[in-house]
């Protein structure tokens, strides 16, 4: 495990009462939403989770991002490896040992949940399941990869583009000359590439049909669109940053037109890492040897730019190792020397 800033420690007795507190939460609602759906397309890797939580719009979200499961695959789903509590509406309590503010996200690997208490940000759930997918993989030899990834039409040659939040990992993949795999988590396994998710997480800032037409386009009924300003007959204005320049939409990966189902392809050919180099670093294209790539990878040098981050309102410099630090569950040197046997 890579303690440190983001893979805090917790107490088991900890998440217990962090558990005790979100279900008593969950219990006394009104409403509850359950939501079963799959991580991972490929079969070799698909664990089955299951989200409990008080508010739609986290159901349809997670609805969104995991892959659903057919009607005979839901009617015999059966026990979920992993569960999801989101509770967010309920704050953690800072008198149990470990939480040190009244938002607290615990994940316990040998229970098989998730605990969410003080943050009613849908990502928190797309993320925890990331991160345990961050873990499990690795331990099969195969490489989980924060990138979006597309293949050629009609055939299996495919690429993976990786990059922090901001770089454009949705954008490019949403290319109508190629067809989509996925927008954010992957796997490289001895199969090729698979899609993680269900869905794409897009930024909407400055969205337009002219722009961006299938992200645009598939904003539509089912899809969740959050931080945007909309007038009296529910028409967005893409452009308006009043709440926040992190706009965001979710929609089912079906829902662009050029995605390819099941999301698989062969091996890749190009391995692209995309940098928000706001202070003329690096060359603005730079064909990398193994060495360099390894490097460049473990470093995943950025800039945080606006919207990204809370508090971000000018271009800060950044090194996020393997171009997703908050997500990485093991030492970063155990996915670069994967990266390095796949390429």
């Amino acid at each position: 495990m890579w303690w440190g800033d983001i893979n805090i420690p917790f107490p088991p007795e900890s998440h217990t009462a962090n558990r005790k507190i979100a279900l008593r939460y969950l219990n006394g609602c009104k409403h509850l939403y359950c939501i079963d759906g799959f991580a991972g397309w490929d079969a070799q890797d698909r664990i089955k989770v299951r989200v409990i939580t008080s508010r739609a719009y986290h159901a349809l979200f997670m609805l969104n991002m995991l892959i659903r499961p057919t009607p005979e695959e839901l009617e015999h789903f059966g026990e979920p490896d992993y569960i999801i509590y989101n509770a967010g509406e309920k704050k953690a309590d800072v008198h149990v040992e470990g939480v040190e503010s009244t938002t607290s996200v615990s994940l316990s690997f040998e229970k098989g949940e998730v605990v969410i208490l003080g943050t009613e940000y849908a990502g928190e759930m797309k993320k925890g399941v990331f991160t345990i997918m961050n873990y499990l993989i690795p331990l099969k030899g195969q490489l989980s990869m924060h990138c979006s990834a597309t293949a050629e039409h009609g055939r299996d040659r495919s690429a993976v583009l990786f990059g922090l939040s901001g770089t454009g990992k949705t954008t490019l993949s949403a290319d109508p000359h190629r067809d989509l795999i996925g927008d954010d988590e992957h796997v490289w396994s001895d199969n090729g590439i698979s899609n993680i998710e269900g869905g794409c997480y897009a930024k909407v800032i400055d969205l337009s049909e002219e722009k961006e037409p299938d992200i645009f386009n598939a904003i539509r009924f089912g899809s969740v669109l959050e931080n945007v300003i909309y007038d009296a007959d529910h028409h967005v204005d893409y452009t308006n940053t009043r709440i926040t320049q992190n706009t965001r939409g979710s929609y089912p990966i079906e829902f662009i037109d050029n995605a390819r189902i099941p999301c698989k392809a062969g091996q890749p050919s190009d391995v692209i890492f995309l940098t928000c180099d706001a202070f003329g670093v690096l060359p603005p294209v730079a064909k990398l040897s193994p060495e360099q790539a390894m490097f460049h990878f473990i470093s995943g040098y950025t800039a945080k730019v606006a919207g990204t981050e809370v508090g971000v309102t000018e271009p800060e410099a950044t090194f996020s190792a393997c171009f997703g630090a908050p997500f990485m569950v093991w030492h970063p040197s155990k996915y670069a020397e994967l990266l390095a046997e796949k390429m």
